[in-house]
């Protein structure tokens, strides 16, 4: 009989592997949570656009205060608030191209508008109004309600743009919860093998739903899961605008060379992670507390200061500003037409089957037979 090695047998080699630490990825950033500046690591920004970037990031908290407000009023069906994470969704807009093609998860209202997308069309999303998630007039994806499903089309949109020649990269938006799902193992493995343009962008926010993310993976970082599929990772402190212009400025640049990015920005969802959601139930006030004072708007009003460039700019004004082009978009919004119920029975297939034709007849025919019940609907299509 052979005679098998036992691990503690003095006779056994060593093996030598790695482990986390030895993949460890540092927190890049430029302003730290007390204020002080790396001031080598500042941005080449004008002066305006940096005062551009705190407008940005005013225009996302009141964006979704105000879409909050509006869906408790039951005028949306529900509603996601980025609240907390402004530095992330407005710094990697900031270092995006127009001509870019961002793929949407759901937080980044400052982006999305950022990009061209209009403020009625963007409430309309939110109110279910199918015709809105073409997300026309700017080169936005579909928001991906289905849990990291965009990530493997960001990879194919990178690759078909490789293919045409062009100058421009796919980004992704997801939460960490999108890295333990199936679909972000698969498009990232794809994007390593073809050196696609793309660059995913996690916001580690650190909650799946209501799944802190100690408890949805093993790893110590998203950034580190990128090594694994040849694409290259970076981990930012994603309440530091300006480190995250940084980060996703440098991830461009590597996935227009052929070597995409994964960029992990670590930030903190302050609000709950949809408008149906209870945070309460399963994270404590401190915690919200400790990140409260890490605070992004907080940090770089102090960076600005240090600057004299924040008495430029008045707050209560872009406030207002953002309030009445808020109160236009839902005006417009209000304005869409209002759609008939026939049309669900047209769009559901290029070709409708019997089974609809039949399903058609009788909403006619019972319509027909019942008349006041085809003027309650009728006013419930015009509101």
């Amino acid at each position: 009989m052979r005679e098998t090695a036992r691990p503690d047998d003095a006779r056994a080699p060593t093996v030598e592997g790695l482990s986390q630490t030895d993949l460890a990825v540092e927190t890049y950033r430029v302003v730290a949570p007390d204020g002080t500046v790396d001031a080598e690591a500042v941005p080449d920004l004008s002066d305006e656009q940096f005062r551009d970037l705190y407008r940005w990031m005013v225009l996302q908290r009141t964006f979704d205060d105000r879409m909050t407000k509006l869906q408790r009023r039951g005028q949306l069906g529900t509603y996601a608030s980025g609240r907390g994470q402004e530095a992330s969704i407005v710094g990697s807009a900031f270092a995006l191209d127009d001509r870019d093609w961002i793929f949407p998860y759901g937080r980044e209202a400052g982006a999305l508008l950022m990009h061209g997308l209009s403020m009625r069309d963007l409430v309309m999303y939110w109110r279910g109004i199918e015709d809105a998630s073409r997300m026309e007039g700017a080169n936005v994806f579909g928001v991906a309600i289905a849990i990291g499903s965009h990530v493997p089309l960001a990879t194919g949109k990178a690759w078909g743009m490789q293919l045409d020649g062009d100058d421009t990269v796919a980004f992704a938006n997801l939460g960490d919860g999108a890295t333990s799902t199936g679909a972000f193992h698969e498009g990232l493995n794809l994007a390593g093998v073809l050196s696609v343009p793309a660059v995913f962008f996690c916001q580690n926010n650190q909650y799946a739903i209501s799944l802190p993310f100690e408890e949805q993976t093993g790893a110590d970082t998203v950034a580190q899961k990128a090594l694994a599929y040849g694409v290259d990772g970076i981990r930012v402190d994603g309440n530091d605008v300006l480190a995250v212009y940084n980060a996703v400025a440098t991830a461009r640049r590597r996935a227009l060379e052929g070597r995409p990015t994964l960029v992990e920005a670590v930030t903190y969802r302050r609000a709950a992670h949809t408008t149906s959601d209870d945070p309460s139930r399963y994270r404590e006030d401190e915690e919200v507390d400790e990140w409260a004072d890490r605070d992004p708007l907080d940090r770089y009003r102090e960076f600005l200061a240090g600057r004299d460039l924040l008495s430029d700019v008045d707050e209560e004004a872009v406030q207002a500003d953002v309030d009445d082009l808020f109160d236009e978009a839902v005006a417009a919004a209000d304005d869409y037409p209002h759609r008939d119920v026939e049309e669900v029975f047209a769009h559901l297939y290029a070709e409708p089957t019997p089974e609809l034709e039949r399903q058609l007849r009788w909403y006619r025919e019972f319509l027909e037979t019942h008349p006041e019940m085809s003027e309650y609907i009728h006013q419930r299509e015009r509101g």
